[in-house]
């Protein structure tokens, strides 16, 4: 397919960090009015070359020209004036300012006397949204609102300045069905303008349905570049992972736990609106999945097993012994941990090391007189990195400079060192590439043989249906169901949410609780 005019020539761009060469001489093209694709595993180096572009990071060698200009922003406002519009992964907003202040946020207008002109932030703010079919209070704080409408308001900041390129990074992990929707709209009316788009996220789907050309990088270099068109998913698969790759599959054959030992069990468990009389029991080395629409309770249920928030009424039994959890520290002391749905705002610290970051909840069980074992730690360490196959030049590498995929392994590992009994997996593998997913899901089934429960909440129903042993069906924090074995597949799971009324369209996609 014939391509316009180049926009974007990025060549020969190397990009260094302490102990690592994340960019090594990448080539990267993209052409007017195009909706391009970037692909590759967590680590690829798809989002350092973005931030090389867009002035974040100052690349070591190469060229960029941007509209036919040479272009070395030193900071994202100068490529923003040049052009270039950038929605983050990571939200890059100020929640406490009302939603309109974060909208012209760095390029208020201003009144002929130099005063910001609010007024006209408003009215141009709820025409912005409006465009995007939100309709909200926009002197109301941004923390007003969920994670779904900050993306929003991200996206509409982004595209409401004059850009000839707008960069998206994972724009719908935040996002329901509905919401991406309207979001492919807003991409189709800004190819209609001959605005280029940059369009990156781990779920195929999306890329072979909006995008028209695919760039796929591995360990920092180019794996191959594409008419979308050319390629089918699996061998996209092949090109990000550098080897065959196969189809992931369910590796559970029939129910065999039945006459398992029972770990959890919660009976009649309320929570305000949110939790409505549930009840789930748990066996040993069993995966137990929880399915449902957005808002069904699923991480409200698992917060109130962790200890994490207490419930209104309801039991919770640990091994048969009845348990009131106070807070976390119970829940693990008992041999639990928790994988959160958020890893950036409640899993990692992104300031301290790899080695910090795994090892911060055994640190009692190290120390001695309040002296933790270096050679311990160490050594605990150098174990988990080598059996997740963590990518990290050493342990001292603050968490921050490890790439999604990556920082969930060590949140992970946090807990596998603990040597739990139960550990409660939220979208374990939301914004984790191919790879790693299969590698995550290798790891789950690893550890139920060897009698590790886990309880696994993802909006993927194929996801359950390949790794669940069982799974509960929730509907508005109410169990509607519950399937075993071989009857886990999305049909049913479906089927099962119908009977409790409402609309089908978020399932399978990405949800916040």
């Amino acid at each position: 397919m014939a391509r316009n005019k180049i926009l974007l020539e990025m060549r020969g761009i190397v990009k260094n960090f302490p102990g690592v060469r994340a960019l090594k001489g990448v080539d990267f093209f993209v052409a007017e009015g195009e909706v391009h694709a970037l692909m590759g595993e967590n680590g690829a180096g798809k989002s350092t070359l973005i931030k090389t572009l867009t002035g974040i990071y100052q690349r070591d060698e190469g060229s960029i020209t941007f509209d036919g200009k040479e272009l070395n922003p030193k900071t994202a406002l100068e490529a923003q004036n040049a052009g270039i519009s950038t929605i983050y992964q990571e939200l890059n907003l100020v929640p406490f300012q009302t939603v309109y202040e974060n909208m012209y946020l760095g390029r208020e207008p201003r009144t002929k006397t130099g005063v910001i002109d609010r007024k006209a932030m408003i009215t141009g703010c709820e025409q912005v949204l409006a465009d995007l079919g939100i309709h909200i209070n926009v002197t109301a704080p941004l923390s007003a609102y969920g994670t779904a409408i900050q993306q929003m308001v991200a996206i509409g900041r982004a595209i409401s300045v004059n850009a000839k390129l707008v960069i998206m990074d994972e724009p719908t992990s935040s996002l329901d069905t509905k919401e991406v929707r309207v979001l492919f709209d807003i991409i189709k009316k800004l190819k209609a303008k001959n605005i280029a788009v940059i369009f990156i996220s781990h779920r195929l789907d999306e890329i072979f349905e909006i995008c028209e050309h695919v760039t796929i990088l591995k360990d920092g270099t180019l794996s191959g570049e594409v008419d979308i068109g050319e390629i089918d998913q699996l061998r996209l698969i092949n090109l990000m992972i550098g080897k065959e790759a196969k189809q992931l599959e369910r590796t559970k054959k029939g129910y065999t736990l039945e006459n398992a030992e029972t770990l959890v069990e919660m009976k009649d468990i309320r929570q305000g609106t949110r939790l409505n009389g549930l009840g789930i029991t748990i066996k040993k080395g069993e995966v137990l999945g929880l399915a449902g629409l957005l808002g069904s309770g699923r991480t409200e249920l698992s917060k109130v097993l962790f200890g994490a928030t207490q419930p209104d009424e309801g039991e919770i039994f640990w091994m048969g012994q009845e348990q009131k959890f106070k807070n976390p520290k119970d829940a693990i002391g008992l041999g639990m941990g928790f994988c959160t749905e958020d890893r950036k705002v409640e899993g990692i610290i992104p300031h301290l090391s790899v080695r910090e970051n795994m090892t911060i909840a055994l640190l009692p069980q190290i120390s001695k007189m309040g002296v933790v074992s270096a050679s311990k730690q160490r050594q605990i360490v150098d174990e988990y990195i080598k059996r997740l196959a963590i990518k990290t030049p050493t342990q001292n590498q603050p968490i921050r400079n490890l790439s999604g995929g990556n920082q969930q392994k060590v949140l992970l590992a946090r807990w596998l060192c603990m040597n739990p009994k139960l550990v409660i997996m939220d979208e374990p593998t939301r914004g984790i590439d191919v790879g790693a997913k299969a590698e995550i899901e290798a790891l789950i089934q690893e550890l139920a043989s060897q009698g590790i429960s886990i309880l696994m909440i993802s909006s993927e129903i194929a996801e359950l249906e390949r790794n669940c042993d069982r799974v509960v069906v929730m509907r508005e924090g109410r169990k509607l169901g519950e399937l075993i074995g071989d009857d886990i597949h999305q049909d049913k799971v479906m089927e099962i949410i119908a009977s409790g009324g409402g609309e089908l369209e978020n399932i399978g996609g990405a949800a916040n609780e």
